[in-house]
C-alpha cells in the first residue's frame, strides 16, 4: 500500500475534523451555513467561505471518495513537486474552481435579474424574495416566474474538495500520462493522458447541459473544469520552464 505524504496526511486529517464538526455542530446545519460557499448575492455569503468550503462535504461518500482520490492522486504529486508546490496547485485549483462555478452562476442570474428590475422591482424586494422565499403582495406571475428561474442559483451552496482534487489529478497525469487508471463503474484500465481529459469533459457538457451525464445532481461540474484547467496550466508552465529534462521543479 502506498505510504501517505505529510501534506496530504495533514489535509486529510482536517477535511475529517471539519466533516465531523458539520455533523456534530448544530445538527449539520450551523457548521454548514458558516463555512459553506454560499452565492455572493445572498446574506449568507461570508469572504472566508471562499477557503472554508474546500474542507466541507455534503455527505459520508462525498468525504470518501474526494479522501480516497486525495490520497491516491495527491501523494505522488507531493513527492515529486514537494509540499509548497504542491500546496500551490492545490489551493489555486480550488479558488480557481470557485471562480469557474461563479462564472456559470452570474451567466445565468446576472440577465434575469436584469429583466426582474426592468419589471418594476428594486434590487432589494428581489433579493428579499430569493432569499426568504416568501413573494411580496403585488408581484406578478411573469416576476414569480423569473424569480423561480435564478432562486437555486441564489440559494445555491457549493462544498467539497473536488475542485482542488481535479488539479491534483490534471497534475498527476501531466507527470504519469501512461499510468493506468479505472472508473468504479468501469473497471476497464485506461491511462491517464485519456483517462483524465475524458473525465474533465464529461464535466464541461455536463455543465453546459445543466444535468450531469450520468444522473447526478447538485454537482458543480464547472467547478471541477476550473480546477483541473488550473492544474493543468501551472504543471505545463512548470514543465515548460524546468532547467533540466529529469526534473518537475
Amino acid at each position: 500500500m502506498m505510504r501517505i505524504s505529510e501534506t496530504v496526511k495533514h489535509l486529510l486529517i482536517i477535511n475529517v475534523i471539519m466533516f465531523v464538526g458539520t455533523v456534530a455542530i448544530g445538527e449539520g446545519r450551523l457548521f454548514y451555513e458558516w463555512f459553506a460557499m454560499y452565492f455572493p448575492q445572498n446574506e449568507a455569503f461570508q469572504p472566508w467561505q471562499i477557503i472554508t468550503h474546500m474542507f466541507m462535504h455534503g455527505g459520508v461518500m462525498h468525504l470518501f471518495f474526494n479522501m480516497f482520490g486525495l490520497w491516491m492522486f495527491g501523494t505522488p504529486v507531493e513527492q515529486v513537486l514537494g509540499s509548497k508546490r504542491f500546496l500551490f496547485i492545490y489551493f489555486s485549483a480550488g479558488l480557481v474552481a470557485v471562480a469557474f462555478q461563479l462564472g456559470s452562476y452570474y451567466f445565468q442570474y446576472l440577465p434575469t435579474f436584469d429583466s426582474l428590475l426592468a419589471t418594476g422591482l428594486d434590487g432589494a424586494e428581489i433579493k428579499q424574495m430569493l432569499f426568504t422565499n416568501e413573494i411580496i403582495p403585488g408581484t406578478t406571475q411573469a416576476q414569480v416566474s423569473l424569480l423561480q428561474n435564478i432562486f437555486p442559483i441564489f440559494n445555491a451552496s457549493m462544498v467539497g474538495a473536488s475542485g482542488c482534487l481535479m488539479g491534483i489529478m490534471a497534475a498527476f497525469g501531466m507527470m504519469n500520462p501512461n499510468a493506468e487508471l479505472m472508473m468504479v463503474f468501469l473497471p476497464i484500465p485506461i491511462k491517464a493522458k485519456y483517462f483524465i481529459p475524458g473525465i474533465i469533459l464529461i464535466d464541461l457538457i455536463s455543465g453546459i447541459r445543466g444535468q450531469s451525464i450520468f444522473g447526478y445532481g447538485n454537482v458543480a461540474h464547472f467547478a471541477h473544469v476550473g480546477g483541473a484547467v488550473i492544474g493543468f496550466l501551472v504543471m505545463w508552465y512548470w514543465k515548460k520552464k524546468q532547467f533540466n529534462s529529469n526534473r518537475w521543479y
